[in-house]
C-alpha cells in the first residue's frame, strides 16, 4: 500500500496572482518575470521555465538520454536472474515497466526541481512490487529530531509535516545542495532573467510582425474645399469605409474605386524592425553553458565545425558521470531491498553502459591505432629480449 498521500485538489493549479500597475506585457509565461533571487524558488516557476524555452526542456531530454543504461551484478548468478527480470518488468507511474523507466522520470526531477523523492512500494512478502515517484508538492525533507545523521521525509505542510511511518521504503536524491540546506539546487537556477529576457524579445518579435507582416491599410478621403464635398465627406468617407472593407472581406482580388482624393497607405511599412540575431544567441549560449550540452547537440550550428572536440567530449563525459554518482545509490538501494525478500544480503554492483560520444569512425580508429603501439611495443619487448640472450 502506497504511503504517500495526495493533496487535496483544491491546492493544485494555484497561481501566485501579482499586483501591481498597468503593463503591456502580454508574456503568457509571466511567472518568469516575478522571479527574485532572494524568493524561495518555486517548484511551478521551473515548471513554466521548461514549458516556456524548448531549448531548456531538449537539454534536459538529451541529458537524460546521454546517461545511458545499466545492470545489476551479484556475487551469484541465481540472484542475477531475479535482479535482472526486476530491473525489466517492474511497475511504475504512467503505466511503464522497468527500472530504467522510473530512474528516467526520477532524474528528470532531480535535474529540474533539485530534489527528487520516490517510494517503494512492498507487498506482504517483502518484494518490491511497484516504484512510485511523489509529487514535488507532497512531501518535505526534515533532520531527524533524536539523530542529526538522519533526514526524514514528511508530509507537505497542509497535510501536518509528519514524518513518514516507513522511512526505509523512501529513496530521495539531492543536487548540488548548498551548506546547511537539505533540498538540492536545481540546474535551472539561474535561468529565469535570461530566459524571461529571452521572452520578451520572442514576445516583441510576434507582436511586431503581428503589425507589419499582417498588413493594415489607412484609407484617407481629403474633401475638396469648396461647400458641397464639405457637406458631404462623411456620407462619402462611410461609403470609402463599407467599399474597402467588402473588398478586404472578399476572397477574391477586387478593385477598389473612389471619386476624390483618396490616399491609401500600409500602416507599419516604413517600421525597422530591430536585429534579434545577437541578443538571442547571447542568451542562448548563457543557458546552454548552464546546461553543460555542446549547441550543435540541440541544433545550433554556430560554428563551422559541427563535431565535439575532445576537450568538449571529456567535459560532458565527467559530467554525465557525475550524474551517475548520485542514481548509482537509488538503484543499489531499490534492487538490495527486492533481493532481500528472496534471501540475498551480499553487495550488489551496478554497471552503467559505457559513454559513447565520439563517432564510430573515431573509435575504430582509435581502437586500430591502440592496436598498432601494442604490436610496435610487443615487438621493442621481443627484441630487446633477443638481443640480452
Amino acid at each position: 500500500m502506497a504511503i504517500f498521500k495526495q493533496k487535496k485538489k483544491a491546492a493544485q493549479g494555484s497561481v501566485p496572482v501579482l499586483a501591481g500597475g498597468t503593463s503591456r506585457n502580454s508574456n503568457r509565461f509571466s511567472l518568469l518575470d516575478s522571479y527574485s533571487a532572494f524568493d524561495p524558488i518555486s517548484n511551478a516557476l521551473f515548471h513554466s521555465l521548461r514549458e516556456s524555452v524548448p531549448i531548456i526542456d531538449a537539454a534536459i531530454y538529451k541529458i537524460l538520454r546521454l546517461i545511458g543504461g545499466f545492470k545489476v551484478q551479484t556475487t551469484d548468478e541465481r540472484f542475477d536472474r531475479i535482479v535482472a527480470d526486476f530491473i525489466k518488468n517492474v511497475p511504475v507511474d504512467s503505466g511503464q515497466c522497468s527500472l530504467q523507466s522510473f530512474i528516467d522520470v526520477y532524474f528528470d526531477r532531480l535535474l529540474t526541481y533539485g530534489t527528487s523523492v520516490a517510494e517503494m512500494v512492498i507487498d506482504d512478502e517483502g518484494r518490491v512490487v511497484y516504484l512510485y515517484n511523489a509529487p514535488q508538492d507532497s512531501v518535505v525533507l526534515k533532520r531527524n529530531k533524536t539523530d542529526f545523521r538522519k533526514i526524514d521525509v514528511c508530509y507537505s505542510e497542509d497535510l501536518g509535516s509528519q514524518p513518514l511511518e516507513f522511512q526505509d521504503r523512501v529513496v530521495f536524491s539531492t543536487l548540488n545542495a548548498e551548506a546547511g540546506s537539505l533540498t538540492g539546487t536545481s540546474i535551472l537556477r539561474g535561468l529565469p532573467f535570461v530566459s524571461s529576457v529571452l521572452l520578451k524579445i520572442y514576445n516583441a518579435i510576434g507582436e511586431n510582425w503581428d503589425r507589419v507582416g499582417n498588413v493594415r491599410f489607412a484609407v484617407t478621403y481629403k474633401p475638396k474645399d469648396d461647400a458641397m464635398s464639405g457637406a458631404y465627406a462623411k456620407d462619402r468617407a462611410m461609403q470609402i469605409a463599407e467599399e474597402w472593407g467588402s473588398a478586404m472581406k472578399s476572397s477574391e482580388v477586387r478593385d477598389f474605386i473612389a471619386v476624390g482624393d483618396v490616399d491609401v497607405k500600409v500602416i507599419g511599412a516604413d517600421n525597422q524592425v530591430l536585429d534579434s540575431e545577437v541578443p538571442v544567441r547571447q542568451l542562448l549560449e548563457q543557458i546552454i553553458a548552464k546546461m553543460g550540452i555542446p549547441p550543435f547537440m540541440l541544433g545550433l550550428s554556430w560554428s563551422t565545425t559541427e563535431r565535439m572536440a575532445d576537450q568538449q567530449a571529456d567535459t560532458l563525459t565527467t559530467e554525465l558521470e557525475h550524474y551517475r554518482r548520485i542514481l548509482t545509490p537509488v538503484i543499489e538501494k531499490i534492487c538490495k531491498a527486492h533481493l532481500r525478500a528472496y534471501g540475498y544480503t551480499n553487495d550488489i554492483e551496478v554497471i552503467w553502459d559505457d559513454i559513447t560520444l565520439m563517432d564510430t569512425l573515431e573509435n575504430a580508429n582509435a581502437r586500430y591505432l591502440n592496436a598498432q603501439a601494442d604490436e610496435i611495443y610487443s615487438r621493442l619487448i621481443d627484441g630487446k629480449g633477443g638481443t640480452d640472450e
